[in-house]
Formats: C-alpha cells, structure tokens, sequence
C-alpha cells in the first residue's frame, strides 16, 4: 500500500474517560488509508473552550507538525465544529475526530447500495452539524434582483437546505429497502428457520467463522483489519441430522461508534434483533477482550437484541496456545467455546451448540433452556 500522508495520532485521557487504546486508533487510521507517524497522548479534565487541548498543548503541538511534516491530525475523541475550526487555523492541516475516521472507513468499505446510502447518510447527519462557519465561502451573500445592498440568503442556509433535501432522498431510499428485507425475512420465517447471528468486536474474526460454518459458498471477506465488512450478509447453513439454519454475519462494533452509524445501520442490525441464538465471537488474543465485550453488549442493548440468547466464542485459541475446547453449565449447556477460526479447529463444538440450542427451542420438553446462556462480563479467561 502506497500512503500520500503523515499522520498525528492524539488520544486525550481524562478523569471521566479511561485511558484510550492508541493502537486501535492506529489501526482505524491505516483502514482509512492513512499513515500514522507520531503518537501523543495529553491528559486533561475538561476539554478547553477554544482548543480543547489547552492553548498551550496546541502551540506545542503546533510545532511537532511543523518539525515531523504532518499532513493531516486525528483525534481519538469527537470534536466540536468549534474546536476543528480553531484547530485547522493554528495548526494548517485537516483536523479529524474519530468519528469522521470511523465515516470515512465505512465509506471506502460499504459494498452493496443499501450499506453505502446508509453510510452516506451518516455522513450527511454529522456534516450538517459541522455548518458553523467553517469555510469562507458560507459567509453573507448579496441579494438578488431588485434587493440594493441588502443581504441575500446565506450560502450556510442553501448548503443546510440542500443536505436536509438528500438525507430526506436517503431515509426515504432505506425505508423501501427495509420494506424489501423485511419481505425476505417473513418468507424465511414461513419456512421455519433457525436464525443465528454473529457478533462481536470488529477484527475478532466473525468473517472467518461465517465462511468456517458456511463453507466455499460465496464466502464472505475477511482481511486482518478493522471493519473488513460492512455489509450483512446470510447464507442457508446446514449443521448437522437435517437440521439447517440461516446464518448472518453483521458488522463489527467498535468503542464509541457514532450514534449516527448506529441509527443509520439500524435496519441491517434488524437481522441481528430478530436473531433466535447470537454467536458473540472475542478476539481471544487481546488484552482489551473484556472492554470490548461491553461495547458489544452495550450496541446489542442499543438495537433492541440485548435480551437475545447468545454463546461466546473466544477466537483465536492457536495464538494462545489452547485446544479447542467447550464450557458448560450445571445442566451441561454450552456457554463459552474455544476456537480458532483461522485454523478451522473447534469448528464442529460451535455446531454442536447451535444445534443444541435450536433442539431446545424446538422441543422444550427434551431438553429445558429456561435461562439464556448469557456469559459474565469478567468471565472470559482462557483457562
């Protein structure tokens, strides 16, 4: 990959905020095609009026741009219109916040129409937020015909007018392609299927599971980085005795997901809120796995499948050294399984347990499932 910038990658810690994970953020500035130079990490209680960072930090700042030839900054956090504006003019280099990182993933990765109005949407709803008197050209125009040296209607009206126009186009787009889903969806239920969904941290390896369990049957993309997929994607999965289901691997969550991506992909999350079993799957691997596990559930919550059934597969038991392997219950019902997906090893134990699972809800009296198996937020040691 060939990179035409040099990034400044600042995360900014503070009493109400836990210390920021600079490698993630790392990670979501190389999905986005940029390339990060140098890491800052400031520590402040509230953010400053004018630069957020303090005045003091910028002008340091400022100089560290200058010395390492940056060409652009990113923020772990959201800003204000007001704190990019003051900041671009000090420092002379786009500032970004991690949601317009995160906007700009989803837009170089949405493949299908649907994810990629969804993603224009999003973009949409947070630019029009950011028309503040950002840019010169939105300052007082002149009145037109027959108006003297009155003023005209200002260019930040027409800008916001003409936004309001295409995000009105766009939902209306979405509504007829929920519509049509949602037709596809109750032809599936008139034929009784079991549906599974898979969940989990972005980069902890649902993709890699999904093709595992569907096999070579236009398989999904999996890559090695945030936010491989965007776009839901089911596939009719046989598990074992005759018994099939309808598998949908979703996109992946991630720490402080604009509000906006969550309204905005909200009717391609409806596969998951309608979901029988939810396969949680953790990247096994990192040290953040407990962190993430509550993002997860705090979205699930968010979209209405908090309630939903679900087992949690730590992924990537190989680089762990572990043996796949399964743990259960009192009454011997599967909760957590160890896996590797990449490897194709502990693959048959999570059919076991969908299939378990969907014989309990097909018929309670053989086997009783009156408690969901939820798995405990601390309880996701590899031991």
């Amino acid at each position: 990959m060939t990179f035409s910038s040099r990034s400044l990658l600042i995360a900014v810690d503070s009493q109400k905020r836990a210390a920021a994970d600079l490698d993630e953020l790392n990670a979501l500035a190389l999905s986005a095609g940029l390339e990060p130079a140098t890491r800052v990490r400031c520590r402040r209680d509230r953010p400053d009026p004018a630069f957020f960072i303090g005045s003091g930090k910028a002008d340091e700042l400022a100089k560290l741009i200058e010395s390492e030839a940056i060409t652009e900054v990113v923020f772990d956090q959201a800003l204000s219109a007001v704190h990019q504006r003051n900041l671009n003019r000090l420092w002379q280099v786009p500032v970004l916040d991690r949601t317009e990182l995160i906007l700009e993933i989803f837009a170089r990765r949405a493949q299908s129409q649907e994810g990629q109005a969804q993603v224009e949407l999003a973009r949409l709803q947070h630019q029009s937020t950011r028309l503040v008197r950002m840019w010169t050209h939105l300052e007082r125009q002149r009145g037109g015909i027959g108006v003297r040296g009155g003023p005209g209607e200002r260019q930040i009206e027409l800008d916001r007018r003409m936004i309001e126009t295409k995000i009105r186009r766009l939902r209306e787009r979405l509504t007829l392609m929920a519509k049509q889903r949602q037709t596809r969806r109750k032809a599936r239920q008139r034929q009784g299927a079991f549906k599974i969904s898979l969940v989990g941290y972005t980069n902890a390896g649902k993709s890699t599971l999904f093709n595992a369990l569907a096999g070579s049957n236009s398989p999904a993309y999996a890559a090695d980085q945030l936010f491989a997929t965007l776009d839901t994607l089911t596939r009719r999965v046989h598990l074992a005795h005759g018994m099939d289901c309808v598998l949908s691997d979703t996109v992946g969550f991630v720490r402080d997901l604009p509000h906006g991506l969550v309204d905005a992909f909200h009717a391609t999350l409806e596969e998951t809120a309608q979901a029988d079993l939810l396969l949680h799957v953790l990247d096994g691997s990192s040290q953040e796995r407990e962190l993430q596990a509550q993002e997860v559930f705090k979205v699930l919550h968010e979209i209405g499948a908090g309630d939903i059934p679900r087992i949690d597969i730590l992924n990537k038991c190989d680089l762990l050294n572990l043996s796949p392997s399964v743990h259960k219950d009192p009454y011997g019902r599967i909760q957590k399984i160890h896996i590797s997906a990449q490897e194709r090893s502990g693959i048959e134990l999570v059919r076991q347990a969908a299939v378990q699972y969907a014989q309990s809800q097909m018929h309670p009296e053989a086997l009783e499932y009156q408690t969901s198996v939820h798995c405990s937020l601390t309880d996701f040691s590899t031991n």
